[in-house]
C-alpha cells in the first residue's frame, strides 16, 4: 500500500541550458531503455548521475551540479516526448501524415523506441522543446533539413480534434475518452481541457510549506539569501524554482520548511481538525500531509499514521522529530481488515477524523514524474480500485458518529474519484457527502489531486 508520492527535495526545477548536442546523453538514453519501468526516472538519475566516487572506488563519469541539472531536464524531456518522436520517425519514413493514430497507439509499445537510431530520437525531441538547440545538433543527422521541414508541416496541422494532438502533448490517444469523462464531471468547456492537456508537458514548481508557525516572508527572504531561487505567489505560497537545494538550508534542517506540493496541502486543510482532536491518517506514506494535519494539533490530542511499508514510517518519524510533532503514533496497517483503535479512540468510539489518501494510479503526478505516464495501465486501475474499496470498507468502522472520512488519490481519473465516491454512500448510506473537487492543474501549477469530504451522521 502505498499514498500519493511527496514530492522529492532534489527535484527543485532548475533553470540550467539544456545541452541535447551532449554526447553523454546517447549512453544515457540507452541505459535507461535497459531499465525504463522497473524504477521511477528520478531514482535512476540520482544513482546515475551521483557525483565521482573518491579514490578507492571503481571509475565513474564526474557529473558537476550544472551537468546533473542539465541532463536530467534532457531526460525528462525526452521521457514526456518519446511516443510523438516515435510518431514522428514512423511518419517522416512513410512521409504521410494522415496516419491513423488512434490505430497506430494501440500497437505502439515502449519497447519500439530500441529500433530508433539515438540521434534521430533526439532531434525529434529537439525540435518539440523548441529553441535553438537543434540547429547546433543538424550536422550528424544527413537529412536533418528534411527531418525539419517535415516536422514543420505536421506542427502547422495540429488541432485539437486529431488523435495527434494528445501525441503532441505527450499522451496517449486511447486516453481521449478518459479526459473526455474528467471534462465532462468537472464541467470544464473546450478551452480548460485544452489547457490541462497542455499542461502535462510542464514541470511544476517545488511547492514549501512552512512550519512550526514560522513568517512565510521572513523564511522566504532566509532562502533567497541561501542561493534558493523561491518566490511567493499572490496567496503567500512558498516556491522553489531552482538555485541552490532546499536541503542544504539551515530552514530545512531545522524543520521550518518542508516540500509539499501544493494540491497536497489542499488535501491535508481538507482534514478541518482542531486541538485535542483525534485523527487517523491511513495510508500516510512519509508523511507529508501527517505533518501538516499535526501542525494545526497544537500537539493535543492524538494524530495515528499507519501505511503498509516500514521504511517510509521510519522517513516519518524522522520529519515529525524535526517538526517539533510529539503527539504521533506510528504503525504498520496492511489494510486487509478493520484497523484495532487504540484505547482513548475506541472510548469515544472512533477517530473524529479519518484521511485516505489512497492508492492510485498517480496519473495527477505525470507533470513531474513524465515516466509514470507510460505505466499507466487499464487494468492495473482496475486492481486499483478494488483496493481502494476494501480500504475503504475497513476504514468506515473508524468514523465515530458525527466524523469525517477525507478520501483523496493523486489521480484525475474519474473512475478513482467521484465514482468511489458514489459507490462509498451506496455501500454506506451512513455516510453524506459535504464536498468533492479535483485541486491542482489548471487551476494551480501543481500536481493534480482529489479529495472529498464525507460524514458519518447519527444512527
Amino acid at each position: 500500500m502505498h499514498s500519493s508520492p511527496d514530492t522529492s527535495p532534489d527535484m527543485t526545477p532548475q533553470s540550467s541550458p539544456v545541452y541535447y548536442e551532449d554526447s553523454r546523453l546517447v549512453p544515457l538514453w540507452r541505459n535507461w531503455l535497459d531499465v525504463a519501468g522497473s524504477m521511477p526516472l528520478d531514482k535512476w538519475l540520482k544513482n546515475t548521475l551521483r557525483p565521482a566516487a573518491k579514490s578507492g572506488a571503481r571509475a565513474q563519469p564526474d557529473y558537476s551540479p550544472a551537468d546533473r541539472a542539465s541532463l536530467s531536464l534532457a531526460l525528462f524531456s525526452a521521457l514526456r516526448f518519446q511516443q510523438l518522436a516515435a510518431a514522428l520517425e514512423f511518419a517522416y519514413h512513410k512521409q504521410d501524415a494522415s496516419i491513423n493514430w488512434d490505430e497506430w497507439d494501440l500497437a505502439w509499445h515502449q519497447r519500439d523506441l530500441q529500433i530508433i537510431t539515438p540521434v534521430a530520437f533526439w532531434y525529434w525531441v529537439q525540435l518539440r522543446v523548441g529553441g535553438d538547440q537543434a540547429k547546433k545538433n543538424q550536422a550528424q543527422l544527413r537529412d536533418a533539413e528534411e527531418r525539419r521541414a517535415f516536422f514543420n508541416r505536421i506542427a502547422l496541422q495540429i488541432n485539437p480534434d486529431s488523435a495527434f494532438y494528445f501525441l503532441w502533448y505527450g499522451l496517449r490517444p486511447q486516453w481521449k475518452a478518459l479526459l473526455h469523462e474528467r471534462q465532462q464531471v468537472s464541467g470544464w468547456d473546450d478551452k480548460t481541457l485544452q489547457e490541462f492537456i497542455q499542461q502535462q508537458v510542464t514541470t511544476p514548481p517545488l511547492w514549501l510549506r512552512v512550519q512550526k508557525k514560522g513568517d512565510v516572508k521572513t523564511i522566504c527572504a532566509r532562502l533567497q539569501n541561501q542561493g534558493v531561487n523561491v518566490i511567493l505567489d499572490e496567496q503567500q505560497h512558498l516556491q522553489a524554482q531552482g538555485g541552490a537545494g532546499i536541503q542544504g538550508t539551515a530552514e530545512y534542517k531545522e524543520g521550518l520548511v518542508e516540500v509539499q506540493d501544493l494540491a497536497s496541502q489542499y488535501i491535508a486543510q481538507s482534514v478541518a481538525v482542531a486541538p485535542g482532536q483525534k485523527v487517523w491518517d491511513a495510508c500516510a506514506g512519509a508523511g507529508g500531509k501527517t505533518l501538516a494535519i499535526g501542525a494545526r494539533m497544537n500537539n493535543k490530542g492524538a494524530l495515528v499514521a499507519t501505511d503498509l511499508h516500514a521504511y517510509k514510517l521510519e522517513e516519518l518519524k524522522r520529519r515529525v522529530k524535526r517538526a517539533d510533532i510529539f503527539n504521533v503514533r506510528v504503525f504498520t496497517w496492511d489494510g486487509a481488515e478493520p484497523l484495532r483503535l487504540p484505547k482513548e479512540v475506541a472510548q469515544q468510539k472512533g477517530f473524529d477524523w479519518v484521511l485516505l489518501d489512497a492508492p492510485c494510479s498517480s496519473a495527477g503526478t505525470w507533470r513531474r514524474n513524465p515516466d509514470a505516464r507510460w505505466r499507466f495501465d487499464e487494468d492495473d486501475t482496475k486492481e486499483l480500485i478494488q483496493l481502494q474499496r476494501q480500504l475503504l470498507t475497513n476504514i468506515v468502522p473508524a468514523v465515530r458518529e458525527n466524523g469525517h472520512l477525507v478520501y483523496a488519490t493523486c489521480s484525475w481519473q474519474v473512475s478513482e474519484n467521484e465514482r468511489q465516491v458514489e459507490w462509498l454512500l451506496q455501500q454506506f448510506p451512513q455516510f453524506s457527502l459535504q464536498s468533492q473537487r479535483l485541486v491542482g492543474v489548471p487551476e494551480l501549477d501543481s500536481d493534480t489531486m482529489f479529495v472529498a469530504v464525507l460524514q458519518r451522521n447519527n444512527q
